[in-house]
């Protein structure tokens, strides 16, 4: 493609002298040079193409978004780049035919994972000569990203919409099995004593079931819809002893010793109670079943000047170094029927009453679960991000405040 300056240059070729010729030259180079460097300047990938579908020039940007160097594929078809394109029908076509031609998209893994769009435009030479074409190309990766991104938000508010009008409709049966429950241990205390302790025992498993499923539920409305804390200062042993009580009978099946240490005198904490349940169920849970043939559990309860710490130390399998860093991550989990978002509820929970937490693992040997509550609520709170202070170690020392 010739510039109007060097279309007059070829046609004064023959009757200009030296001197003059040397200057044309010069403002040649110079013409060349400035759009050398506007090519090498965009954004966009520029790929010539000559008539007979060979590589005639290739821009930085084009270089790095098919990982070629121009010297290396100078010269060589572009259908070997390009593979789905019928290039001899393009390079063939009309003038007038071009305006069929549609932008296209691939994508490419190397050198890296891309989406690129590119779109193709001819090259109308002089009369005689062959013509040839230009692909432009852009990297439209980070647009299919975001198409992504809110195609799965929109799917999963759908997904949490429908979750919990699911999770709403198992409540209302389980609400009216515990009702008939207890009109049941009504009837039964009119038995006599021989049946009514074998039926007592019946009737007690059957409730312990449904107060585990009202929890599961409970967990998984407070995973999907997250809520404020109502901070109200409260003892924290006496949750953990409501807690403990849920778990009984899973205790007792499991064959696992869970010892309580609690310091004296301890004060109360602001919490939201029901909250503060959730994430201590999930931790207990979780030391049990790091311990599938039992073992011991120990829970110890005490105070530094501005913390209340509660510390979980089980004798279980422990965390592998390679899935440390993600225990809190949602839908991470090692466990075939686990849902991944026991822990997550856990940190969440721990960050919103402005606590911390801190986890020491060592494989085969245990793991400890550290949660620091401040003694007095704290007004201000840090966002999010600049709080998340859960220190994660394998193995080594770690202190209170």
């Amino acid at each position: 493609m010739k510039s109007a300056f060097l279309d007059k240059l070829i046609e004064r070729l023959d009757r200009i002298d030296p001197e003059s010729l040397q200057i044309y030259f010069l403002r040649l180079a110079k013409e060349k040079g400035l759009l050398e460097t506007i090519f090498q300047s965009i954004k966009e990938g520029v790929i010539v193409i000559s008539g007979t579908g060979k590589i005639d020039y290739v821009n930085r940007a084009a270089e790095d978004l098919m990982g070629f160097s121009w010297k290396a594929v100078q010269g060589r078809s572009i259908s070997r780049y390009f593979k789905e394109i019928d290039w001899d029908r393009i390079l063939s076509l009309d003038a007038s035919e071009w305006s069929k031609l549609i932008t296209s998209e691939m994508e490419i893994t190397y050198p890296a994972h891309r989406f690129i769009n590119f779109y193709i435009m001819p090259l109308s030479h002089a009369p005689g000569e062959e013509n040839g074409a230009v692909v432009i190309l852009r990297d439209v990766t980070r647009d299919r990203e975001n198409e992504t991104s809110l195609l799965e938000s929109e799917r999963l508010n759908a997904v949490k919409l429908l979750a919990a009008g699911v999770a709403h409709e198992i409540g209302n049966p389980l609400n009216a099995l515990n009702i008939h429950l207890q009109l049941l241990e009504r009837e039964i205390r009119n038995l006599p004593i021989g049946q009514s302790e074998s039926m007592n025992e019946l009737v007690q498993i059957a409730r312990n079931e449904v107060s585990r499923l009202d929890v599961i539920i409970t967990q998984f409305l407070s995973a999907i819809r997250p809520s404020k804390p109502n901070l109200v200062p409260d003892y924290i042993g006496e949750l953990l002893k409501d807690t403990l009580t849920l778990l009984k009978q899973e205790i007792e099946n499991r064959k696992i010793d869970v010892e309580i240490r609690f310091m004296d005198s301890m004060p109360k904490v602001p919490i939201d109670r029901d909250q503060m349940k959730q994430a201590f169920f999930n931790i207990i849970k979780n030391a049990f079943q790091a311990m599938p043939d039992g073992g011991s559990l120990v829970i110890s309860l005490s105070r530094s000047d501005q913390y209340a710490i509660i510390r979980f130390q089980d004798t279980g399998t422990g965390i592998k170094p390679e899935d440390f860093g993600r225990i809190f991550d949602a839908q991470h989990t090692t466990k075939s029927d686990g849902s991944g978002l026991g822990l997550m509820i856990v940190q969440r929970i721990v960050q919103d009453h402005g606590g911390q937490i801190e986890v020491v693992s060592k494989p085969e040997t245990g793991t400890s679960f550290t949660i620091l509550l401040p003694c007095a609520e704290r007004r201000a709170r840090l966002l999010r991000a600049a709080r998340k202070k859960a220190v994660n170690r394998v193995e080594g020392d770690h202190h209170e405040e």
